[in-house]
């Protein structure tokens, strides 16, 4: 037994042709049941030769588009529609998405930071060596779907990452392109050690991403973002006999592009209080206007602590709590490109 070789099993062979709804089964020892597992749902769609995409929702709990659109794809998706295979899972951090969490009620996890992985580590580790050593050398490409969860809200964006390599970075700026959202983001991350994202790149494989509303809630709006870019991303790569479908082609407004080229774009808390934001989602800001501020309850004389922009921009993030402390996010702010 190696280190790579995963102790999760898996109940449907990914390699076989035709549509299989199955399980990921992951030892999980405790109280209730001495000899369990959890079974997390994974679904394979394959016909013949093509590339190969999986799909992830879910990775934080409380981010529920990914999870909806997926499940949805998987219900009306047929082999005989693709070339090559789609991999679903809908649910990734299957215990955080049931309980309405970020992180793992089993063990405290946050999935997006718990890559590559341990073969004999907690439940949310196992999960990640499963990903990294079974399912990533399979993939041409990876789309993990994000929201803003209960703390965040964001104007729903698509996006990618700049990479050492130049060429990936086109591939994965085109394959956003083509996904149509309202926003193609050239994002950048506070943390990317640990994260899904950074494992599929460090490989050379495609990923993209989105973050789409927020607030612990779905929208009509967030979820047909989601099935459309869905739906584009397999169009684009081959994978479904279409042509991806612009937003003009659906009687929306153009697209923007838009990337975060200064440190200035993120802005955070250094006091604890109560936040008060000064400006809405889309809303385009000089570098010091005022976007938000924080009132003291336990001492009604002070004045707020007034945070201003760092950069030019659009509002396109913001904290969706109230309630907050030093280090929390409160506001991304990108640019056109």
């Amino acid at each position: 037994m190696t280190n790579s070789e995963p102790k999760v099993g898996i109940s449907i062979d990914i390699e076989a042709d035709g549509k299989q709804f199955g399980h990921l089964s992951v030892p999980h020892s405790r109280n209730e049941s001495g000899w369990g597992a959890l079974h997390l749902p994974i679904v394979c769609i394959r016909n013949g030769d093509g590339p190969t995409v999986v799909f992830t929702g879910g990775n934080h709990g409380d981010e529920y588009e990914g999870p909806i659109a997926l499940l949805k794809l998987v219900r009306t998706l047929e082999a005989r529609q693709i070339s090559g295979r789609v991999i679903t899972i809908p649910a990734l951090n299957f215990p955080a998405v049931m309980d309405g969490t970020r992180v793992s009620p089993i063990d405290g996890v946050n999935m997006n930071r718990a890559f590559p992985g341990r073969r004999d580590g907690s439940v949310s580790q196992m999960i990640a060596h499963f990903v990294q050593h079974r399912l990533l050398p399979a993939c041409d490409a990876l789309f993990d779907i994000h929201s803003g969860g209960k703390t965040m809200m964001f104007s729903p964006f698509a996006c990618y990452h700049r990479l050492p390599d130049e060429a990936l970075t086109r591939r994965a700026r085109d394959a956003v392109a083509a996904m149509a959202a309202p926003i193609s983001l050239e994002l950048v991350e506070l943390d990317a050690d640990g994260m899904l994202d950074t494992a599929v790149e460090n490989m050379g494989k495609l990923f993209v991403g989105t973050e789409l509303g927020g607030g612990g809630t779905t929208t009509p709006a967030t979820i047909a973002i989601a099935e459309t870019a869905i739906r584009n991303l397999l169009a684009h790569l081959g994978v479904i006999d279409e042509k991806p479908l612009s937003r003009e082609a659906r009687g929306l407004s153009p697209g923007r592009e838009m990337h975060m080229p200064e440190p200035g774009c993120f802005l955070i808390a250094d006091d604890a209080g109560l936040y008060e934001a000064l400006v809405d989602l889309d809303t385009d800001v000089r570098e010091g206007d005022p976007v938000g501020q924080i009132h003291f309850p336990e001492r009604p004389g002070r004045e707020p602590a007034v945070y201003r922009a760092g950069t030019s921009g659009t509002t396109i993030g913001r904290t969706h709590k109230v309630l907050v402390g030093p280090g929390d996010f409160l506001a991304l702010i990108a640019h056109d490109r």
